[in-house]
């Protein structure tokens, strides 16, 4: 049972440019649609999730959707939407890379025959482009589509006669002629009949609907997606830290979390309807209730929710939350602990240490020394006033005057976490 993909995506606003005939196409014929993801890091960052959820929306509407990894491609660098050349990467960093990014897509898509009626399909174009000779390639598909062709392409031609430019090696004018084959041999091999991708592939995808076009003497497709923006004009998926990963290790799922609990409401507003599965109904519905109560962040809620589930699972965003929770508001001591140490360190990220010795922790250390001594506060009688304000607490509990701190206070074994009043955290780290 097909759905209307095309309308689907419309709505959420997540088509920028279509073919002529696309849609009617497809809500008349099953077919396979795929999307390229260069492996140029060993994990994805949240600029891919566009793509992989609109693979994710193709299968939902009753197509096959192929996730083809650039093996192939990855070795000679997409020019599009960049300004100077990329670094070629070797052999074992490009197959590292592979291997994290087939991980990944495997959390999204299901890859599964046995269940799936329209399962889901990862491809690498090395291995098909790994047997084709120079010489084959330029006389079978090179000699179908024209220079003129190649340099009418907005991805040559910003380069070529943008400012600040070295132009464009061989190697990148190329890249454009590479894509398109994977096309025209997914058309052959796969009944692929479609090609997605950013606004900023146009060029490339067209470049494959020409070839199968004349070297098929066949009809593809092409759709393309807009490039994700922030209202702020800051670039989406950075931070001051960097990219914003899929991979926990990368980046934390509390991390990963906060990001979009810290999106604005005009961007939150773009950002469900793009990187959830709701309804049009539950999404307006949404929007109406954040607008009564913005200060509630419902939906910046809500998008942290979806997509950290769908990306490291529930455990991992309960976690998030009950990070969050530690941080804003009231906390125990036992939950503290239980934060493994990564996100511990995320949660804190910016508070001054002060470094102790195992022994001084095991002899056992008194809380006036634990805040004075380390510099936290600037004397004992600051120290003794606040204890007096019940201001102080250690692993977010209030402590008196006669409290020691000992190993039974450390958080993974490692760390203290001392504070006065609501906002001043301190750590004390055993080394």
């Amino acid at each position: 049972m097909m759905t209307n993909f095309v309308e689907e995506i419309r709505w959420r606003g997540l088509l920028h440019d279509i073919m002529p005939g696309t849609e009617e196409y497809l809500l008349k014929n099953k077919t396979a649609g795929y999307i390229g993801f260069d492996p140029t890091a060993d994990s994805l960052h949240i600029g891919s999730l566009v793509q992989i959820i609109i693979l994710m929306h193709f299968q939902r509407a009753g197509h096959s959707s192929i996730a083809l990894i650039g093996g192939a491609t990855g070795m000679v660098g997409d020019p599009s939407g960049k300004s100077a050349e990329r670094n070629l990467l070797n052999e074992e960093t490009l197959a590292k890379n592979i291997t994290g990014v087939k991980e990944q897509l495997e959390r999204f898509l299901d890859f599964d025959k046995t269940s799936s009626k329209n399962p889901a399909e990862l491809v690498n174009n090395y291995d098909w482009m790994k047997d084709i000779s120079l010489i084959d390639f330029v006389r079978d598909t090179g000699k179908h589509i024209t220079v003129n062709y190649m340099m009418a392409k907005d991805s040559v031609k910003n380069r070529i006669s943008g400012e600040n430019t070295e132009g464009m090696s061989f190697t990148e004018f190329t890249y454009q002629l590479f894509q398109g084959y994977d096309f025209y041999h997914l058309y052959k091999e796969n009944n692929c009949k479609l090609q997605m991708g950013g606004s900023d592939q146009w060029g490339n995808i067209t470049t494959g609907t020409e070839l199968i076009r004349r070297k098929a003497q066949g009809k593809a497709y092409a759709i393309t997606v807009p490039l994700v923006t922030k209202a702020d004009g800051t670039k989406f998926g950075k931070t001051e830290g960097g990219n914003v990963w899929l991979d926990a290790e990368r980046t934390s799922p509390y991390k990963f979390y906060q990001y979009w609990l810290n999106s604005s409401d005009e961007d939150a507003e773009k950002y469900i309807k793009i990187f959830t599965f709701l309804d049009k109904e539950t999404i307006d519905a949404l929007i109406a209730e954040h607008k009564e109560a913005p200060h509630l962040r419902i939906l910046q809620k809500k998008i942290g929710e979806e997509v950290t589930v769908m990306t490291h699972g529930k455990e991992a965003y309960e976690n998030a939350i009950k990070a969050s929770t530690i941080l804003f508001g009231k906390a125990t001591s036992d939950a503290i602990k239980s934060l493994d140490e990564q996100t511990f360190l995320d949660v804190f990220e910016g508070v001054p240490q002060a470094i102790v010795t195992r022994s001084q922790i095991e002899n056992g250390i008194d809380i006036i020394a634990a805040f004075a001594e380390t510099g936290f506060l600037k004397s004992n009688g600051e120290v003794r006033r606040s204890l007096k304000e019940n201001a102080i607490s250690v692993n977010k509990e209030k402590v008196k005057d006669d409290f020691i701190v000992t190993t039974k206070d450390l958080i993974s074994n490692t760390y203290v976490l001392l504070q006065r009043g609501k906002k001043n955290y301190f750590l004390l780290k055993v080394a």
